[in-house]
């Protein structure tokens, strides 16, 4: 791997706080790899042999049974999975595969172990990272067996703009497919839901999406830090990555 990689690496929480002798040796046994968009890159059920840390592109997390699939989250620089399955050095519970040409450095799982049992930060930084994800995962979880697919629609466009620092206007940085199946609908749904929502006080317009009137917005989905957060400081686990607000000129 490319030198001028490491520091976007050694930045991450996960990594900031090891000792520089075992990140260096971990970082030793790495490599990285160019991948074009549609690529797999895990198979659910497969052996965890890498812990994957996207350095350029996106990678879609999703998982399937018989004839169904369901977008889990996507993966954006800088950011890693599957950490989870590699510290318990058990089957990846989801796929994995590009959405767009995509630089991935890949870390040996044995390597990532050895560092966690010697490496008193590090195993502090690897727990607080799952449990990031575990309250995620819960998060989610909640939403999708307490909301209709409405209020699904309209908690998710709350946050959005939350992350756009709550600016009214932003652009979503997923496909519309991508985020009706993370919300555990049909892409019909999501679209016939995203009408019906302008009564609600909310606008979209292909990608783009305009917050009309947001305390009725707000009424409508309710959202609640048990159901929605945010956690102060920690990871947010798979999850659509933000989007990026649109300021007036």
């Amino acid at each position: 791997m490319r030198i001028d990689e490491l520091p976007s690496i050694r930045h991450l929480p996960l990594f900031c706080n090891m000792t520089t002798e075992n990140f260096e040796a971990l970082m030793r046994g790495a490599y990285s790899q160019s991948f074009p968009a549609g690529m797999q890159l895990v198979e659910q059920g497969a052996p965890a042999d890498f812990l994957f840390i996207v350095v350029e592109g996106a990678v879609e997390m999703y998982a399937g049974w018989g004839k169904r699939e369901s977008t889990m989250g996507v993966i954006r620089p800088v950011g890693c999975f599957i950490l989870a399955a590699c510290i318990k050095d058990a089957p990846y519970l989801m796929s994995a595969r590009t959405l767009q040409p995509s630089k991935i450095v890949m870390l040996p799982a044995p390597d990532l172990r050895a560092v966690f049992r010697r490496d008193t930060e590090f195993a502090v930084s690897v727990i607080n990272e799952l449990a990031g994800a575990f309250r995620t995962v819960i998060r989610h979880a909640k939403g999708l067996k307490l909301r209709d697919a409405r209020q699904r629609i309209a908690a998710y466009l709350l946050e959005q703009s939350r992350y756009a620092d709550n600016a009214n206007s932003f652009v979503l940085q997923v496909e519309k497919r991508l985020i009706a199946s993370y919300l555990g609908m049909t892409p019909e749904n999501l679209s016939r839901g995203l009408r019906q929502l302008e009564a609600e006080g909310v606008r979209v317009k292909g990608m783009e999406v305009t917050v009309v009137d947001r305390d009725r917005l707000t009424e409508f989905a309710a959202p609640n830090v048990l159901l929605d957060g945010p956690d102060p400081e920690g990871s947010d686990g798979i999850c659509l990555p933000p989007p990026s607000a649109i300021h007036a000129s």
